[in-house]
């Protein structure tokens, strides 16, 4: 009894302490140009994947633990990642800068094209856009033209060969990531952060995969290229979370 008394007694301030790690964090998130406030800022807890935004005051209060990182974007700014730190937690609240992005639009200058209607002739002659994405009818997948995508013919080798391969890399390798996958759909605040999105910047962030490996992960799974160009980012959330699950059913037994 005196045992079982003793273990109670350390085990209680061990649970104190944990509960005590999440906190909340305040802030506010401001124009770095001008210390103009900005509101609407969606902030995510990469770790915990929890959401918020700032108010019309610019301010925000999350949930959070030390070392946790805090994703900050907002449209027309460079989005940013800001860690906790304990001298957050002992100051109380912070101000987080945000810069502005400029956009510049480059020129495009579009030529025309004259046949001659002898094929090689021609072939040399018809300009090839290295942004064009191709696809080989009857396979899910798709691949980028041009010099300036490295991956291009390994991507689409590996389609037409072994495309299992690719789902098994970005889910069964990645069981950390799946599982915020299935946090972000179960939470509100982050679905309703997503519904306005369309950048696919939280989606990467919290996922850690780049904006091409939401392409082939969608292309694999047989969704169109109209609704992967079109779809706003909690609509992504749900596509890849129904291709993760089906990916878990067939992989089940194996």
């Amino acid at each position: 009894m005196k045992k079982l008394l003793f273990l109670l007694l350390i085990t209680i301030p061990v649970l104190n302490i944990q509960a005590q790690d999440i906190i909340s964090i305040k802030g506010k998130v401001e124009n770095a140009a001008d210390d103009k406030v900005l509101e609407n800022v969606n902030i995510v807890n990469l770790n915990q994947v929890w959401g918020a935004t700032t108010d019309k005051e610019g301010d925000f209060e999350i949930r959070a633990a030390v070392n946790d990182t805090l994703f900050f974007s907002y449209l027309g700014f460079k989005s940013i990642r800001v860690r906790v730190t304990n001298d957050w937690v002992a100051y109380g609240e912070v101000k987080v800068k945000m810069t502005e992005l400029g956009i510049a639009l480059e020129e495009v200058l579009i030529k025309p094209v004259t046949l001659t209607g002898y094929v090689e002739v021609d072939a040399r002659t018809i300009p090839i856009y290295d942004n064009y994405r191709y696809r080989i009818e009857g396979i899910g997948s798709g691949y980028e033209g041009g010099s300036s995508q490295p991956g291009a013919v390994n991507k689409v080798l590996s389609a037409i060969f072994n495309p299992a391969d690719f789902l098994y890399n970005v889910f069964g390798k990645r069981p950390r990531q799946m599982k915020k996958l299935r946090q972000m759909k179960e939470n509100d605040e982050i679905r309703n952060l997503l519904n306005s999105k369309f950048d696919r910047e939280t989606l990467m962030a919290v996922l850690q995969l780049e904006r091409l490996d939401i392409d082939e992960i969608l292309n694999n799974c047989s969704y169109s290229s109209d609704f992967i160009k079109t779809a706003n980012d909690l609509q992504i959330l749900d596509a890849i979370s129904e291709c993760y699950e089906e990916y878990r059913v067939l992989n089940r037994d194996k």
